[in-house]
């Protein structure tokens, strides 16, 4: 069984909309685009290349497949992300599209959720999920991500959209490993546990 692994930009309050640019998404009249790149460093640049070099096949909504089709075939034959993102097998999971252009590229065929569960019991390695806000909801939703890569940045929007929605299916999760970046960005990875576990705290359980 192949692992799907998601990557997320989000703020302290879970807003993952737009991180990159001002025109990435608008939609709700959102006006907060490009909130992640003041934050960018070094070592935050150094650790998204090695998760991406780890990647055998990349999955992507119709609005980060367009967005990242239109940019990263322009980035310099040395960039390490821009030279893994563009030679490797990329999914894209779209109710309009008819073709996809970007090299390596494929439409998946029917229901998604269906379409990604094929996709994961097939041989191969590592299926990531980078941006897709839309396409991550349908992923949590049917419980097949088995990894989060999160990175919060030190950032409060109060409006956007988020992460965990209303779909969430409740789910144990264990932190793999977590750091921090120069500007405050804490970068953690969550691998699925089991199911959440519950109970009681207070002085007369002993829990306190």
């Amino acid at each position: 069984m192949r692992k799907l692994l998601v990557t997320m930009f989000m703020t302290l309050d879970g807003v993952m909309q737009a991180p990159g640019g001002a025109d990435e998404d608008r939609g709700d009249g959102f006006e907060h685009g490009g909130w992640a790149v003041p934050h960018f460093d070094g070592h935050l640049i150094q650790l998204m290349a090695a998760v991406t070099g780890r990647a055998d096949a990349l999955l992507l909504g119709r609005k980060t497949y367009e967005v990242f089709a239109a940019t990263w075939p322009l980035a310099e034959a040395d960039d390490p992300i821009g030279a893994k993102l563009n030679g490797m097998r990329k999914h894209v999971a779209s109710r309009t599209l008819k073709t996809v252009s970007w090299q390596n590229s494929a439409l998946l065929d029917g229901d998604a959720a269906e379409a990604v569960g094929r996709l994961k019991r097939e041989e191969g390695g590592e299926i990531q999920v980078h941006g897709s806000g839309e396409l991550i909801q349908t992923l949590i939703e049917h419980d097949l991500v088995d990894e989060f890569h999160l990175l919060v940045f030190p950032v409060l929007l109060g409006s956007g959209k988020r992460l965990f929605g209303r779909g969430t299916v409740p789910a144990g999760l264990r932190l793999a490993s977590s750091t921090t970046s120069s500007t405050g960005v804490v970068v953690s990875t969550y691998t699925r546990d089991g199911k959440v576990e519950y109970g009681a705290m207070g002085p007369e359980t002993g829990n306190w």
